[in-house]
């Protein structure tokens, strides 16, 4: 009893990427994102960071649907799912959410549209979590609260502070600011085995 109780107290002293574990479900698609994210990124892509918001979305399940319908591991609303393949010129036939392969492309090619979109001025790091919040809860809400800050050129901080001034709803907030931290901060550490964070 008194090994168990020691076990138990070393474990909680550990930094949390340490006792956090990769999803064993993980590992059966880590060649697909590996691939993915080289194809879409080159050799540096952010795996790490890419890994850890699979990782937010699904938890790795490729039968995910959300509350409010998203699906699969990428967790891509309907409407963003046939916009997305109607760009990247792929039939509705083709436009599977549920797929692993299709969800794991999608969301890292729609990751680098979205982090090419983000201010050229920021760092990778700012830029990524521009990318990660305009992915949780739409670049235009992103814009339009880059917009509300009433500066030209806004630091990220600056537009993250402008959260709900615009046309989002200030209670998500609290979802939409947290997605990128979470993923950058808390998962990505763990995958960092997988390929860099950024």
């Amino acid at each position: 009893m008194a090994l168990t109780l020691l076990c138990l107290l070393v474990s909680l002293l550990l930094p949390e990427p340490v006792r956090a574990q990769v999803p064993q479900a993980a590992q059966a698609h880590k060649r697909t994102l590996l691939r993915a994210a080289h194809a879409e990124w080159g050799l540096g892509a952010p795996v790490a960071v890419l890994a850890a918001q699979v990782h937010q979305e699904s938890a790795w399940r490729p039968e995910a649907v959300s509350r409010v319908g998203a699906r699969g591991l990428a967790q891509f609303m309907p409407g963003t799912a046939a916009w997305w393949c109607e760009r990247v010129g792929l039939t509705a036939i083709d436009c599977q959410p549920h797929n692993p392969t299709w969800a794991l492309r999608a969301l890292v090619g729609y990751d680098k549209y979205l982090f090419d979109l983000a201010p050229p001025r920021y760092g990778a790091r700012d830029r990524m979590w521009v990318a990660l919040r305009a992915y949780n809860g739409g670049l235009g809400h992103w814009q339009a609260e880059a917009r509300a800050t009433g500066l030209a050129l806004p630091t990220r901080p600056q537009v993250d502070a402008a959260c709900g001034s615009a046309r989002r709803a200030a209670p998500h907030c609290a979802e939409n600011l947290g997605y990128p931290r979470r993923i950058l901060i808390e998962l990505a550490p763990r995958y960092a085995s997988w390929g860099p964070a950024l």
